[in-house]
């Protein structure tokens, strides 16, 4: 399915939030998601289905100042 992530397109094989973030390889509970500009909290990812076109944001804290 295709996706737009971070402002790119993707074409992804993931049918839940939690497996998209498994199958770009982002690991940690740090990291912060919303789909389609809606907030998803860690716990509701596993439970988040995706669709052809959704709006995805992954945000992790960065080092450095």
């Amino acid at each position: 399915m295709k996706l737009t992530i971070n402002g790119c397109q993707h074409e992804v094989a993931a049918a839940t939030l939690a497996a998209l973030l498994a199958e770009l390889d982002y690991d940690g509970g740090w990291l912060a998601t919303a789909l389609n500009g809606e907030v998803v909290p860690a716990r509701e990812r596993d439970g988040c289905a995706l669709a052809d076109g959704d709006r995805i944001e992954i945000l992790a804290p960065m080092k450095g100042g």
